[in-house]
This record gives structure tokens, sequence and C-alpha cells, in this order.
């Protein structure tokens, strides 16, 4: 293949990275950070519409993932090297924190908010909301911690 389109193949895939990131994850870490207000509220609707958006930008975020493979399999212009490999530190270690954000979003987070929302809407929420409110914030900081971590490694590439 000719080096211009090497390039553009490598350019092509990194902006498609960076754009299902932007789209995919941004939104997910926003809402993953803002869901208790709905449970401090005790807001059915809008503990329903953080559930909801968080399950959608969690399985988008395999979009990122996808797109992040390409990337690595695509050869950087710059170097003639492929961008990266399964036993680069950087690459195997964000795909693992992205795994343990994926079981705190779909095992903890959504499960609670979705209970919540059927505790609010049944009228039963008088003091069941306090655990979940607590469940939901931690774990959504650190859902955020975690991808800005991702975030540095794939910038920093510690061990390349």
């Amino acid at each position: 293949m000719p080096r211009r389109t090497l390039g553009s193949m490598f350019k092509i895939m990194l902006a498609l990275h960076l754009l299902a990131a932007i789209f995919a994850i941004g939104p997910l870490v926003g809402a993953a950070t803002t869901a208790s207000r709905g449970l401090r509220t005790a807001d059915g609707s809008a503990t329903a519409s953080a559930a909801r958006t968080l399950t959608i930008y969690g399985y988008a975020s395999i979009v990122v993932v996808f797109f992040g493979f390409g990337l690595m399999s695509a050869k950087d212009p710059h170097t003639h090297k492929v961008a990266g490999d399964m036993g680069d530190v950087w690459i195997w270690l964000s795909i693992v924190i992205w795994l343990v954000t994926l079981g705190l979003l779909f095992g903890v987070v959504v499960p609670a908010l979705k209970q919540a929302t059927n505790a609010i809407t049944g009228g039963s929420a008088a003091g069941s909301l306090g655990s979940a409110t607590g469940k939901v914030a931690a774990c959504g900081g650190v859902i955020a911690l975690l991808y800005a971590v991702i975030v540095f490694l794939m910038v920093y590439r510690p061990g390349s």
C-alpha cells in the first residue's frame, strides 16, 4: 500500500476513535456522575432516564473499542509501525479498566437506578433510596475517574 494510503487510514481510524469516544464516553460519564441527582429528589422519570441513557451509552462504548482496535492495527505514518499491540501495557490495561467500568455500570449503577425507579413509581421509596444514592454517586465518580485513567494511558502510553 502506498504511504499516503497508510497515513490516511491511520488518520481516519484516529478520527473515528476520537469521535466515538467524545460522543459515547462523554455522555456516559456525564450521566453517571449526575444520576444520583434523581435519587436525591426522588424523581422517577429522572432515574429512569438516567438508567436508559447509561445503558445506551454503555453499549455505544463498544464502538470506541472497535475503532480503537482498528487504530491499533493501522500503521502510524510517522514510524511506519502499527500503532499498538495487545502486548502493550497501555492497551491491555485500558481494556481491563474499560471492562471494570462496564461492570460497575451494568452491575451496580443501572440496576440500582432501575430498582429506585420502581420504588419511586410504586410509592415505596421512603427509606430505600439512601443506599442507592450512595452507590450510584460513588460508582458514577469511580467510572469518571477510570475513564480519565484510560485517556491518560492512551495519551502517555506507558511501557512503549
